[in-house]
């Protein structure tokens, strides 16, 4: 078995993009530790009050039958206390090499409902998490090369006025991942985005589909995120850093 491990944020809910990523790292060999938090998911109608399980139990058994080791930690990232929790957690698998930070936070905000609070909850998951997460990371990593892969989504490209928290956060996630690849480049460690565009997670109206399929004639599938990040995780992406990366189907 290899002994690197990864840690993928957001990853509880099967059909989600975390999960596909999981799935990816795994097959390249990647122990993983997956973070999710039950609160949020019963809040977004993605789980029900009550469930038994953080994450799918078929999903579970499906990496560990690909010859990984894999476990879950439910963990509220809007904790500042919780990114030395996550990778404690993850240490007990083996030498922490990989950070995928793909734990969101989305509301609908148009101007009018634009308050602090509101504005405070998609910075503590969107931006402040993932920043605390790769310091923490960088700091335990002794010795080799890392990898830190950030979830984005385009705020650059297109405007969005019903999600402007969501889309300020995310925007600075990007702006970070400029400035902390140049930060760890001597540590040899990677930093980059992926912007996946519209994927159907299962999110969607069939209007939504309609409207924000791809000129390749499909919507975006987790899948497709997942092999991109497979890739900036892996040796070959070893000159790859500082980069936000269009993944849109031509979108």
């Amino acid at each position: 078995m290899n002994d690197r491990v990864a840690i993928v944020t957001g990853a509880s809910r099967a059909s989600g993009i975390g999960a596909a990523i999981a799935r990816e790292l795994a097959v390249a060999g990647w122990n993983l530790l997956l973070t999710g938090w039950a609160s949020y998911d019963v809040e977004q109608g993605l789980a029900t009050v009550g469930s038994s399980h953080l994450a799918d139990p078929a999903m579970m058994e499906e990496l560990r039958g690909l010859g990984v080791a894999a476990d879950v930690l439910e963990c509220d990232l809007a904790d500042p206390q919780s990114p030395d929790r996550v990778l404690e957690a993850a240490e007990r698998l083996g030498p922490v090499t990989g950070l995928v930070n793909n734990a969101t936070h989305s509301e609908r905000t148009a101007l009018d409902q634009l308050d602090a609070e509101t504005l405070d909850r998609h910075y503590a998951i969107n931006l402040r998490a993932p920043a605390l997460l790769s310091r923490s990371f960088a700091n335990r990593l002794h010795g080799g090369s890392g990898r830190i892969v950030n979830l984005t989504s385009g705020q650059g490209l297109t405007p969005m006025p019903g999600e402007l928290a969501y889309a300020a956060t995310k925007g600075g996630l990007e702006a970070f991942t400029s400035s902390l690849a140049a930060a760890l480049a001597p540590r040899g460690i990677t930093v980059n985005a992926i912007d996946p565009g519209a994927t159907d997670t299962g999110w969607m109206s069939d209007e939504q589909r309609r409207m924000l399929a791809a000129p390749m004639g499909r919507l975006g599938e987790p899948r497709d995120a997942a092999r991109l990040v497979r890739f900036l995780m892996s040796p070959e992406a070893g000159w790859i850093t500082g980069q936000v990366i269009r993944s849109r189907g031509g979108l």
